[in-house]
């Protein structure tokens, strides 16, 4: 009851004429961000960081995180019309959103996409409202074994759970692994896999390696097949938001599922991105039309989205509590915070009772307002689809490009974008899929340095993934997974060899 009568004191200090104008401004500019590749919404809210600083903190911080729910909520406007995804998180809504789009289905989409991000992220506010000391507490137990273990599983789920082949799956993989590995060692400082070139030391930036592999590469397939000089089939539906929730409430186990893993991805924290990638896999397994993911399917872009959501917005959580920031975004909120005086952490809750609470209302207003934002330009987004992609092809290689020079301000990774394109459009001839690529890029990195950790720390030995019960039950939940396709091809030849035997 206390912290209920805090939150209401919050609200009456986040519903105020003059906040709730700076949530609007705040979510416009976020969706903005979030539709352009390669911006994202660390970058974005670093960049309006400053427009804040004449502010209030409550009204600051109030502006800085509705411009990360509005980043959140735009970066599936162009995974889903274009598969192009505007945010790292969204590269899983292209898998099931883009086909949806070609259908003549990117308003029901869109609606999903919209909805179930609204879902993951009141899922992880009210976590933080009512949970926040005994899941500070649960986080502090995460150290370099934990953290390769939660990765180890994001990758198994992959194999374990795909229904292609997990040889091709394994291949496309352990190409990702390669190209993460490329640059400076960041324990021994030696160079990998650089061949003399200096634009490499910083390996493949991932947001270049994404808008080349989904942007490029789709434009390079929709030129095999000809450049239409009509649009898509797009119907102007005013009625798709209530179309689209009826299917919704179908998908219950769906959300919630995703919403956990998003919010134990996000307080551990591990981050949206394999959050995502985790919700898809999952739902892809356990859906009854799990066989028709990647075709257009809207539980495909339902379980993505929620499980990013939740994830980008619980990890404000360690934010708060202890001052770690659980990702990019919160990290530069962190700053902010600094800056304005506010020193986060558990005596925060206490001596600045006020503005904790006024922000913790505030996520649940701006997610409220950025909800009905979005879905009432539903139709205008649908719309741009109507345009001709031979005017709009062009004008998508322009954002593209702009997107992946603005990484690190370097033509370098403008040819690098192209190359990537290439290596996308090749995939999708030879039938590799690009996701599980995708996934070791962004994670491999991360998961090299937390395994490299831990050996350091365990002088060499392996039993450290298996020195407490978290550790060692996510790593054996991992190991299931990895060779469960081999598992179950044995107990198919063995099944075939009784069939036969009964048939002798």
């Amino acid at each position: 009851m206390e912290e209920f009568s805090s939150l209401l004191g919050g609200f009456a200090v986040a519903i105020t004429p003059y906040n709730l104008l700076l949530m609007v401004i705040g979510i416009v500019l976020g969706v903005i961000i979030g539709v352009l590749p390669g911006l994202g919404g660390a970058n974005g809210v670093a960049i309006l960081l400053p427009l804040t600083f004449s502010m209030e903190p409550t009204s600051a911080i109030i502006m800085l995180t509705s411009i990360y729910w509005g980043a959140l909520f735009g970066g599936a406007i162009t995974a889903i019309l274009f598969n192009i995804p505007g945010e790292p998180w969204s590269v899983a809504t292209t898998f099931d959103g883009h086909p949806m789009a070609q259908k003549g289905k990117a308003d029901e989409a869109l609606v999903g996409a919209f909805t179930s991000s609204f879902v993951g992220a009141i899922f992880a506010v009210i976590l933080i409202t009512f949970l926040a000391p005994i899941i500070a507490k649960f986080a502090l137990r995460f150290g370099p074994a934990e953290f390769f273990a939660v990765q180890f599983l994001t990758f198994a789920s992959f194999l374990g759970m795909g229904r292609g082949s997990p040889f091709k799956t394994l291949a496309s993989m352990c190409l990702g692994f390669a190209l993460a590995s490329v640059g400076l060692d960041g324990v021994t400082g030696t160079l990998r896999l650089t061949f003399g070139h200096e634009e490499l030391l910083n390996g493949f930036k991932f947001l270049v390696a994404v808008i080349g592999l989904f942007g490029i590469g789709e434009i390079l397939t929709s030129m095999e097949e000809g450049l239409s000089f009509r649009g898509a089939t797009a119907k102007l539906r005013m009625d798709a938001v209530i179309r689209t929730w009826k299917q919704l409430p179908k998908m219950g186990w769906t959300f919630l599922r995703s919403c956990i893993v998003g919010c134990w991805m996000g307080i551990t924290p591990g981050g949206a991105t394999p959050a995502s990638f985790m919700g898809y896999g999952l739902a892809k397994r356990f859906s009854k039309r799990g066989a028709h993911f990647g075709k257009g399917e809207l539980e495909g872009v339902v379980a993505p989205e929620t499980a990013a959501h939740a994830a980008g917005t619980a990890a404000l959580l360690p934010m708060l509590t202890l001052g770690i920031p659980g990702s990019p975004t919160a990290a530069v909120l962190l700053g902010g915070l600094l800056i304005w005086g506010l020193q986060p952490g558990p005596l925060m809750f206490v001596e600045q009772k006020d503005f904790v609470w006024g922000l913790i209302a505030s996520m649940y207003m701006g997610n409220v307002v950025g909800l009905v934002l979005v879905l009432t330009c539903v139709p205008l987004f649908a719309a741009i689809l109507r345009v001709p992609f031979s005017i709009i092809a062009p004008a998508i290689v322009v954002v593209c490009a702009i997107g992946a020079y603005t990484v690190n301000n370097a033509m370098f990774d403008v040819w690098m974008m192209l190359v990537f394109g290439v290596m996308g459009y090749l995939f999708s001839k030879l039938g590799y899929p690009l996701p599980p690529l995708v996934l070791a890029l962004v994670l491999g990195d991360q998961a090299e340095s937390s395994f490299r950790q831990a050996m350091l720390s365990s002088q060499g030995d392996v039993t450290v993934f298996w020195s407490n019960w978290l550790c060692g039950g996510i790593m054996t939940l991992g190991l299931v997974l990895a060779l469960w396709p081999l598992v179950s091809a044995l107990l198919e030849r063995l099944r075939g060899d009784d069939s036969v035997r009964r048939a002798a």
